[in-house]
């Protein structure tokens, strides 16, 4: 027993100390997926440019969910490779070897296999910091511009590697220089754009001397886009952008559905088959309170007073036969039996609200946590559809919205809207926290709404907020 228990003990040590001596590779393999990441996102989205380029296919709030991608995927590469290279001092794999010792061992023909070996691991090695650095390099050049180096350079490159005589030449024995021996490991899995660190310089260059230029930017701008008009290209631009603006429509369409939908058929199916039966199996009963708050139950009892004196009623003008007082009495305790299962129903449908309505909210939450992306084409859609209305547009839906929940008769919609709300939760209505409500709440969002107005509409589109002011005055 306790030399199995040793041997499982041993086991467990050497895994811990394979994965401790696999975690420079580990950390390299994680910079490198990360960096590949960034080029697939520049490829597919950028032909090949560095994200965060000036672009007229993407609204600011794409570009700014693109560049919070490619901010954490170089925060994974930066941390991964400060693992990578403490890991290998610690381990010792980065010591300095004499290279006459090595020259000597590389002469034995036993080590064949290994020289091969050693040769392939560190020309992989090197390719991916080359890989690794020439993704990186485009964004450390727009952290400081003053130093951009015209090209970029890996931790260990593979000419220092063949100027040291690590691995001499010798095609007798099988051996190469690293440079000519190791191929590219990369350029297989994903197409590489090259780099235009020149075509962005001379972009960002262009860009600062139209500012001050003595021409108007609006002329400009229409230069810029006749130009555009007549690149040949240019149709096959215009049925790309069509392509993405229709692809983005019918994402933002269906995310928008199923926000709406997929809540609502919660809602209801929850209710129905898994609140409804436990509400009833151990709510419902005969000792079952059949009011749940004050209300249902003057309801109840103005509903039999009616009744009753319909009765009489009929009785008098003749429309039903004169009724003994045990006969009334027989059909009015029948009513209230009726009015009785009736508000019963009622008290355990709020019970089952309550339940559904919470799971529903739930699944609501779940969807946009689930579901960032397309939460960003949604909010690209959203701006894209407002700020493309026009001015009046603009300024009509804006009063249309303010009367609706703040103007002069929106305290009666307000109290249809919490009069629905207590019915639902079965709720007894209480008129002092309703007079509250509207006359505190209404005021809080005319704020907002004039806050908005004031910090951002005010700068997106000040015609519409002037077009704004004129109708509402």
């Amino acid at each position: 027993m306790t030399s199995s228990n040793w041997t499982q003990f041993k086991r467990f040590l050497n895994r811990a100390n394979q994965w401790f001596r696999d975690t420079p590779d580990r950390a390299l393999d994680q910079a490198l997926d990360a960096a590949l990441k960034i080029r697939s996102l520049e490829n597919e989205h950028f032909h090949g440019e560095a994200i965060g380029s000036s672009s007229d296919e993407y609204s600011d709030r794409v570009l700014s969910y693109f560049k919070s991608e490619v901010n954490r995927y170089l925060q994974v590469i930066q941390m991964r490779l400060a693992e990578f290279n403490t890991s290998r001092s610690i381990f010792a794999i980065s010591e300095q070897i004499d290279p006459a010792e090595l020259n000597r061992k590389l002469r034995n023909q036993d080590d064949i296999y290994d020289r091969h070996q050693d040769a392939d691991t560190i020309a992989i090695v090197c390719e991916k910091l080359e890989f690794i650095d020439a993704v990186t390099s485009r964004y450390h050049q727009k952290k400081s511009p003053s130093k951009v180096p015209s090209t970029s350079k890996a931790l260990v490159t593979l000419e220092d590697l063949e100027s040291r005589s690590l691995i001499p030449n010798d095609p007798e024995n099988g051996l190469v220089s690293l440079p000519q021996k190791s191929k590219s490991i990369l350029s297989s899995d994903i197409p590489i754009s090259p780099p235009k660190a020149d075509n962005n310089l001379k972009d960002n260059l262009q860009s600062e001397n139209s500012g001050t230029s003595f021409l108007p930017r609006t002329l400009l701008r229409t230069v810029t886009r006749i130009k555009r008009e007549l690149n040949p290209e240019s149709e096959e631009q215009v049925i790309k952008d069509y392509r993405k603006s229709k692809v983005k429509t019918i994402i933002a369409i269906r995310f928008i559905l199923i926000l709406i939908l997929v809540p609502l058929l919660t809602q209801q199916l929850s209710k129905n088959f898994v609140v409804g039966p436990l509400v009833d199996r151990f709510w419902v009963n005969e000792n079952t309170p059949i009011f749940m708050n004050v209300d249902m139950e003057e309801e109840a009892l103005m509903e039999i007073e009616r009744y009753e004196a319909r009765l009489k009623f009929e009785m008098m003008v003749g429309f039903i036969p004169e009724l003994t007082e045990e006969e009334l009495e027989e059909r009015t305790q029948a009513k209230a039996i009726k009015i009785a299962e009736e508000y019963r129903t009622l008290s355990s449908n709020a019970i089952k609200n309550i339940f559904a309505d919470i799971i529903s909210v739930f699944t609501f939450v779940l969807i946009l946590s689930n579901n960032k992306q397309e939460v960003q084409v949604l909010k690209s859609f959203m701006g894209d559809i407002i700020y493309g209305l026009s001015d009046s547009a603009k300024a009509f839906i804006i009063i249309l919205l303010t009367d609706m929940f703040v103007g002069f008769h929106s305290p009666h919609g307000w109290e249809v809207i919490l009069e629905s709300v207590a019915r639902h939760f079965g709720v007894a209505e209480s008129r002092d926290f309703n007079f509250l409500f509207i006359a505190t709440f209404p005021v809080i969002l005319d704020a907002v709404f004039k806050y908005w107005i004031f910090r951002y509409l005010n700068r997106s589109s000040p015609s519409a907020v002037s077009t704004y002011k004129t109708m509402n005055e």
